[in-house]
This record gives C-alpha cells, structure tokens and sequence, in this order.
C-alpha cells in the first residue's frame, strides 16, 4: 500500500445538539425560548488536527458549546437566525484562522398554559406544527443566513386529483379525480444578503410565510403535488421580498382506500389505511428571478428528509 496517495478533502468541526433553553425574567410574566444548536467551524489551519493531531488552532467542541450558552445570556436570543449570526460573527472575528463555518438551529415552540381563560405567567405547554429550522452559512468571504420549517405535517381530505399520467405494463396505480393528500413539509427560505444587511424581522417572516404556505397548500385544487409545491413557493416569494429563494421536500404520505367489499360493506371514500413507505418524494425550488445564485449557503445543510 506504500504507493497509494490521499490528502485531506473537506473538512470542518464542532459541537453537535446543544439544548439551549433560555427563560427571561425581568417580569412576573416569563418568556421561553428552546433552541438545538450546533456550532462547527472551517479553515485550513484546522487540517493539521487532522494530518498530524496537532491542536494548535483548535477551538475546542467545548468551548463552542460553552460559548452558545454565554451568548444566550449576553445577547439573548430574539431568533434563531439572530442569535447564530452572532455566533458566526463571533468566531470568524476573534479567531483569525476560522475562514467560516455553520451555524445550525432546530426551535422548540411553547406555549403558555390557559388557566381561567388566560395565558398562564410561568407554566408552558410543547406546541407539535412544525418546528423551526435557521442556518447561518458563512463559506467563500460571503455570509448566507437561511429560515425554515420541518415536520410541518398537513392533510387535505379532497381538492387533490392525480391522473393523465404514463402507463406502463409495471403500472397499477390508477387514476383520480378525487384523493387525500398529504405530506410533511420541509422548507428552508433563503434571505437575499441585502435585506440581512438592512436588517429583517426573522419572526415576522417565519410567521407569515408557514401561515402562507399552509394557506396555499388549503385552497389550491391541486392536480400533482409538484403543483402544490411550486404554488406555495412562489406565494412564499411574493408575500415577502426578504427572500432570494425556497427549497422543498415534500413526501407523499399515502392514504389508500381499504378494501371493505370483502365484508359486504361499502367504502364511499370514507375508510383508509395509511401507508408510511415506501413514498413519493418530491423536492423543489422557487427561485425569484433575477437574484444570484448562492450555492455556497447550502453547502453541507444536512438533507431534508
């Protein structure tokens, strides 16, 4: 094996799934704010850990855990995207040989507890629609600041077709004119960098675009979900014009009809059976025209599924 020849291809390090829970209580009424964050850095005074196990310019996994949660109390939070665009400005300034990074965040949303018709002061409750995904990407001398939603599960009872498609001898599906359709969105939106130069509402834009794509997703009659995606992107797109593009994952999750003839029993679209895999996966992007291209800032985002 003497003549064999590798190098070091790319590389980058850090601190995985921090649990970040941050309480303000500088009034009786507490606010909550629940991140899982991860820290991992770039350079290439990093490959000698690498090739020789020579920590000289480490930033130890540590001390980027550690740093997430001083942050929290020095800067708060406010937003996911917030909040790790400081970590990033952090490290590639304080340490001269970190040429970049990413920046990861999952958000946990609470709510306040009702009790007596009001919101309780100091007692939560886990909310289960979506949770909120940010990245901030900083790679090539360019700072790329990404939102999201995963898990954001949805059902349309009708309103969905899927027909005129190729038939083949190794086709059984047939035709509808009337379906269930579902799927769990995954969306991640990404910010033009002039609008994070002049300063964007993260939460404001979170909340109006899973509002718009659940509202799309209700009333367009759809006949593929690859016309549903596009239809959400784009009202995403013209609802906010923070943002350079939208890239989708949506899986298919499949409700066939059950069999009830069997039993002498009719089934007018009323009994189905869930069927989790295999499925359709469709993935897509809304780009809005004219904007560059940023390959960079998706650079290593884990996939969507």
């Amino acid at each position: 094996m003497s003549d064999v020849s590798v190098h070091l291809g790319p590389h980058k390090y850090g601190k995985a799934e921090n649990r970040l829970v941050r309480i303000t209580r500088d009034t009786a009424r507490h606010e909550i704010e629940d991140l899982t964050v991860t820290s991992q850095l770039r350079g290439e005074a990093f490959a000698d850990s690498f090739l020789t196990g020579d920590n000289a310019k480490v930033i130890a996994t540590d001390t980027q855990k550690n740093t997430v949660f001083a942050f929290a109390k020095t800067h708060g939070v406010g937003s996911p995207e917030r909040f790790l665009s400081l970590l990033a400005e952090h490290f590639t300034t304080e340490f001269e040989w970190v040429e970049g990074g990413l920046w990861q965040a999952e958000q946990h949303v609470w709510e306040r507890i009702v009790v007596d018709g009001s919101g309780h002061d100091h007692a939560f409750v886990r909310t289960g629609r979506g949770t909120r995904l940010a990245a901030v990407q900083v790679a090539d001398g360019g700072t790329h600041v990404l939102g999201g939603v995963k898990d954001l599960v949805v059902l349309k009872s009708t309103g969905s077709e899927f027909r005129g498609f190729p038939r083949t001898p190794f086709t059984t599906l047939p035709e509808t004119d009337d379906r269930i359709m579902a799927t769990s969105v995954t969306a991640r939106w990404r910010f033009l960098p002039e609008a994070v130069a002049e300063g964007v509402d993260y939460n404001g834009v979170y909340e109006e675009v899973t509002a718009v794509l659940l509202e799309r997703f209700a009333v367009v009659h759809s006949l593929a979900l690859q016309q549903t995606l596009f239809a959400m992107g784009r009202a995403a797109i013209e609802a906010r014009p923070e943002l350079a593009e939208i890239r989708f994952a949506m899986p298919n999750r499949h409700h066939f009809l059950y069999d009830l003839a069997r039993f002498d029993l009719e089934n007018e679209g009323e009994v189905f059976i869930a069927d989790d895999r295999p499925y359709g996966l469709i993935e897509g992007t809304v780009v809005r025209d004219g904007v560059d291209d940023a390959p960079a800032a998706w650079a290593d985002v884990p996939t969507f599924i």
